[in-house]
């Protein structure tokens, strides 16, 4: 059974000027422990569909599914609490939290104890190459690299059994990129987890069990590995 699934999603952008129809009748699947990649050019839909698998926004048409059931009733804000955790490409880090209070702000939501949280947080510092770096400085402190390993790390620290990652390493030379790829695909193998990126790295796409390919708003393939 998928852990993640989306059955025949629509979604059109609607502005003052025009309609953009960036997903039409999408349907996919996603297995806990396996490893996807989502492709495709500028404007394929790709971030969007993440969005919608996410619960940051809502289908016109068809419904996003966790382990059977509608995001619809679970609720977005359940869902993305417990079931699904974001790395976004704009970091969306806290500006007035450290790095520490960051990393530990998911397991707090999720009500785990704040001596746990915080060793664990120290430990994800270390894992995505930051463990020199003084945990009390506060996100706008750091360079955009640094920044996007404090959000990988921030997304890692979730218990959720899936990740979503949209260019997880677009702002990281090739060293801490492939050791982040490394790191999320050993998630699946460890612990079971569903990680699914949005990459223009056909590098990265390459390693993946899954690959999803996306054109103008549709899927146009699907390459198992």
């Amino acid at each position: 059974m998928s852990v993640l699934s989306a059955e025949n999603i629509s979604y059109t952008y609607q502005s003052k000027y025009q309609k953009v129809h960036a997903l039409s009748r999408i349907s996919c699947d996603f297995e806990a422990g396996k490893f996807y990649a989502i492709v495709g050019q500028s404007g394929s839909g790709k971030s969007t569909l993440l969005s919608m698998l996410a619960g940051l926004g809502t289908p016109d048409e068809g419904e996003v599914l966790f382990k059977g059931k509608s995001v619809k009733e679970i609720g977005s804000e359940c869902h993305r609490r417990e079931n699904v955790s974001v790395i976004y490409q704009a970091f969306n880090l806290f500006p007035t939290l450290n790095l520490l209070e960051n990393i530990m702000y998911p397991m707090q939501i999720q009500k785990g104890p704040k001596v746990e949280a915080k060793s664990r947080a120290e430990g994800l510092l270390g894992l995505v190459g930051l463990g020199d770096v003084n945990p009390r400085k506060l996100p706008a402190m750091l360079s955009g690299g640094q920044q996007q390993r404090v959000a990988i790390a921030r997304a890692l620290a979730s218990s959720a059994p899936v990740i979503l990652a949209d260019e997880p390493t677009g702002n990281l030379d090739s060293e801490n990129s492939e050791n982040i790829i490394a790191l999320l695909k050993g998630l699946t193998k460890n612990e079971g987890r569903c990680v699914i990126i949005v990459t223009h790295d056909l590098g990265i796409a390459g390693q993946a069990d899954v690959v999803y390919r996306m054109r103008d708003g549709r899927l146009e393939g699907t390459e198992v590995a």
